[in-house]
């Protein structure tokens, strides 16, 4: 019996050490995250919106106790990133092409709170690529009336593999939510820059691109094929606001390049 002590007390021990040191909680949840998207939750179309569930619990509040920290929202989109990752396939397909994908950029905004042990849906989707670059919309949506608490963009740079060619493989015919992109003279008749991986705004120089990666050499004026035309119908027009953001991280990076 008092064998049995020594071993639940170290448990408990090992248990509060791992919390305080690892925050457990959250490679747990990150796990059965991954676990629900593989195995149990339905595939999507790369273009749909997925959904995860929230709860703004006592260690997402701030110091005063009333609405979860302004913090705890990037962290919450790590699980929304993983669910969507899964269930479109798109780590998979980034991976199994030889590339790698992190976060490069993200900006947020709050509109209204979360109390504590209220309930949150994060509804993460697609709104924009170009050729180094997956733009994704992250909204904190109440349940109960879908009153948007704040909505986040997030920036994921890949690398060693074209963001366009990844679309292209997951782009079907067409998509399951029956989305169709606005056209536009700049995705009907792609610059040369944008088809060789220069950067996606126009009015931007190139080189102002993200990390120093303006426009290569390559085979310019080549006849598009059937799965970059079919990626182009798809691809949906570039926000303005979008646009003003990519410009401000693109300027951002030449100044930190230089120095300033």
């Amino acid at each position: 019996m008092e064998q049995l002590c020594y071993l639940a007390l170290s448990v408990l021990l090992a248990i509060v050490v791992l919390y305080g040191l690892l925050e457990l909680h959250y490679f747990l949840r990150m796990c059965l995250c991954v676990l629900l998207a593989r195995f149990v939750k339905r595939r999507c179309h790369i273009l749909d919106a997925t959904t995860v569930n929230g709860l703004c619990l006592t260690n997402d509040v701030d110091t005063l106790l009333y609405h979860m920290n302004n913090a705890r929202y990037f962290r919450e989109l790590d699980f929304a990133r993983v669910d969507f990752y899964e269930r479109t396939n798109l780590y998979r397909t980034i991976t199994g092409m030889g590339g790698s994908v992190f976060q490069g950029a993200a900006t947020i905004r709050y509109r209204r709170f979360i109390r504590p042990f209220h309930r949150f849906n994060i509804v993460s989707r697609i709104i924009y690529w170009d050729e180094q670059s997956l733009f994704m919309e992250h909204r904190f949506v109440r349940p109960s009336d879908k009153f948007v608490h704040c909505i986040a963009i997030c920036r994921q740079r890949v690398i060693d593999v074209s963001m366009e060619a990844v679309m292209a493989e997951l782009l079907p015919r067409t998509s399951s939510n029956g989305f169709r992109a606005t056209s536009s003279p700049s995705l009907a008749a792609p610059s040369a820059a944008a088809a060789v991986g220069g950067i996606s705004n126009p009015a931007m120089d190139t080189s102002l691109a993200e990390n120093g990666h303006g426009s290569t050499g390559g085979a310019t004026g080549a006849t598009p094929t059937t799965a970059t035309a079919h990626c182009l119908k798809l691809k949906p027009s570039l926000p303005p606001e979008l646009s003003k953001w990519i410009e401000y991280n693109d300027m951002s990076s030449k100044n930190l390049r230089s120095g300033c």
